[in-house]
């Protein structure tokens, strides 16, 4: 593990399982708020959002197994992986208190899932354009999505070196997306849901993302109603007007403010 002492940030990598783990950790004496990326993302993605919360909150970053430039590989890339590497960063850093989690696409998933089980660790969750259940893995998506995954094979294939693309095979990334799609059904992630027993604040998108077609993201969107009609701690905090892949880009100031709402909830 190294040290960064630019700005009190640390930077390091973090053992677990098979594998380690690139971390940021702003430390300080802030909130801390930890971020879970997307599927194939890393960290870098939510700059935006850190930048915009600035040093009121301690932030705490990972790039998850294969992802990025420095993580390495693992022979688990499952979802419970995932949810598992939230602990694991957490203990290395010593962070024993309540945390607010905050995921965006997949990561809104782990984020959920974490807090649902560890609502004694948790300030609140803010997941941002994931984590809605609803039943959209068919044979036919499962399909598609393999299709999709082994067509875009030679382009990961070359930027993976850059760590813009995750040193996954093809297979395996169509696998991690297939596995989420189980995981998103009604009977589930429905429960996750409608168990939360923390302050949780979505930020959702307008447009379609990286692969869906015409309004099946918008129909995605639509099933969380009935969840945030029956939870009182489940709330919709901004509807905006980017798609979902640049939601952390362009509306960085909606998932901001969700996350100083959940903040606001522990005083």
């Amino acid at each position: 593990m190294t040290n960064n002492d630019t700005k009190a940030l640390w930077t390091g990598m973090v053992p677990v399982d098979d594998t380690a783990l690139y971390v940021t950790d702003t430390g300080g004496d802030g909130v801390p708020v930890i971020y879970c990326n997307g599927q194939f993302a890393t960290l870098g993605y939510w700059k935006h959002v850190v930048a915009e919360l600035g040093d009121g909150f301690r932030h705490i970053n990972f790039d998850e197994r294969a992802r990025g430039k420095k993580s390495k590989t693992s022979a688990d890339y499952s979802f419970e992986a995932c949810v598992r590497d939230v602990d694991a960063v957490l203990a290395a850093r010593g962070v024993t208190g309540p945390v607010i989690i905050a995921g965006w696409s997949y990561g809104a998933f782990v984020a959920t899932t974490w807090a649902f089980r560890n609502p004694d660790r948790c300030i609140g969750v803010v997941p941002v354009e994931g984590a809605e259940p609803h039943d959209w893995l068919t044979d036919a998506m499962e399909a598609r999505i393999r299709k999709l995954f082994k067509r875009l094979s030679l382009v990961t294939a070359l930027l993976r070196p850059t760590g813009l693309t995750p040193k996954l095979s093809a297979a395996q990334q169509a696998e991690c997306n297939i596995e989420l799609g189980k995981i998103s059904r009604e009977a589930n992630l429905g429960p996750v849901i409608d168990g939360l027993a923390v302050p949780t604040r979505y930020v959702l998108a307008s447009g379609a993302s990286f692969g869906s077609k015409g309004d099946e993201q918008e129909q995605i969107r639509a099933a969380l109603d009935k969840y945030v009609a029956r939870n009182p701690n489940v709330e919709i905090s901004a509807k905006v007007a980017s798609n979902h892949d640049l939601i952390l880009k362009k509306d960085f100031k909606a998932v901001a403010d969700a996350v100083r709402d959940v903040a606001a909830t522990a005083r």
